[in-house]
This record gives structure tokens, C-alpha cells and sequence, in this order.
């Protein structure tokens, strides 16, 4: 079994998309590790904010047929292709890393380079997994975040509750 964590992330119907999206990827993985859920401006264009979360999971999937379950889950969800890359979203789930897996894995690159570009993906992921360390960088994410350009990215922690308490 690989520890694989994800990006999360939603600007349309924000709660509502992110709560599906963990209730799926709950059912079929089972034990999800869930970092707070932060809210951040649209990066690369001009849209509503984002909210973005990292969620952590085990798995004995080939990273091809991960990536093909993660696109189920967010055509389920509404989410559109075939329009510009970076646009409103209502769903969007990215593989960040899948063990220390590096390079290209079955059309899948590894790592995720937004985790060193993006705070809505490395402080999340610095929050859940402080001492796992980048396969590529050498460092913890808890260090990656302490040098990363704070300023640079507006973010916030949101008041999110998962699962919906009944």
C-alpha cells in the first residue's frame, strides 16, 4: 500500500463539492487523513475564491488507474473539460505524491510541482504531513513551508465540518 496525498479543490458550490468529494474518495479508500480546509483567491485568473484542503490515503492502486477513480469522482461532481486550464472549477482533484514515486508514472507526474509553487496545496500538506519529506526537494514540508514566500498567496482557514454531523 502507497501513502498517496491529494489536492483538493472547489470554486463553485464550494462546500457542497468538497463534502461529495470526500464522501467518495472516503468510500472507495476508505480512512482519510483530512488537512484543515483553507480559502484562497483564484490563481492564473480572474474567479471566485477557492477552498483547498489535502487529504492523505493509502492505496494499492497503479498510479494510472488512481488517476482514472479521481476523474470519476470529479465528472460526478459536474466538473467541465476542455476549457482553459486554469478556470473556475467544481471540482479538481490532483495526485501530489504517491509514496516517493518521481518522474512520470503511467501519464501522471510526480510530484506535483504546485506543491513548492502553491500555499493552498504546501501549507495544507505541511499541516497533515509536517515530517514527510518532498521526494524530490530532500526537505520536510514543515520546512518547505517555513521558506516558502508567505506573502506571495492570501489564504485563510475556513470553519469546515466533515463528516456532516448528523
Amino acid at each position: 500500500m502507497a501513502k498517496v496525498f491529494l489536492s483538493l479543490g472547489s470554486n463553485i458550490d464550494r462546500a457542497r463539492h468538497i463534502r461529495a468529494g470526500l464522501d467518495a474518495l472516503a468510500q472507495r479508500f476508505g480512512d482519510l487523513a483530512v488537512s484543515r480546509v483553507f480559502e484562497s483567491e483564484a490563481v492564473g485568473f480572474d474567479g471566485d475564491n477557492f477552498y483547498n484542503l489535502v487529504v492523505g490515503l493509502e492505496t494499492d492502486l497503479p498510479v494510472g488507474e488512481l488517476a482514472l477513480r479521481l476523474r470519476e469522482i470529479e465528472d460526478a461532481n459536474g466538473r467541465l473539460r476542455g476549457g482553459p486550464k486554469f478556470s473556475a472549477r467544481t471540482l479538481d482533484i490532483d495526485i501530489l505524491t504517491v509514496g516517493d514515486l518521481t518522474g512520470t508514472v503511467d501519464g501522471v507526474k510526480l510530484p506535483r510541482a504546485e506543491i513548492l509553487k502553491n500555499a493552498f496545496v504546501l501549507l495544507p500538506l505541511a499541516e497533515l504531513a509536517p515530517d514527510a519529506v518532498h521526494p524530490l526537494a530532500g526537505k520536510a514540508y514543515r520546512q518547505l513551508w517555513d521558506e516558502y514566500d508567505q506573502a506571495s498567496q492570501k489564504l485563510w482557514p475556513v470553519i469546515f465540518d466533515w463528516p456532516d454531523s448528523e
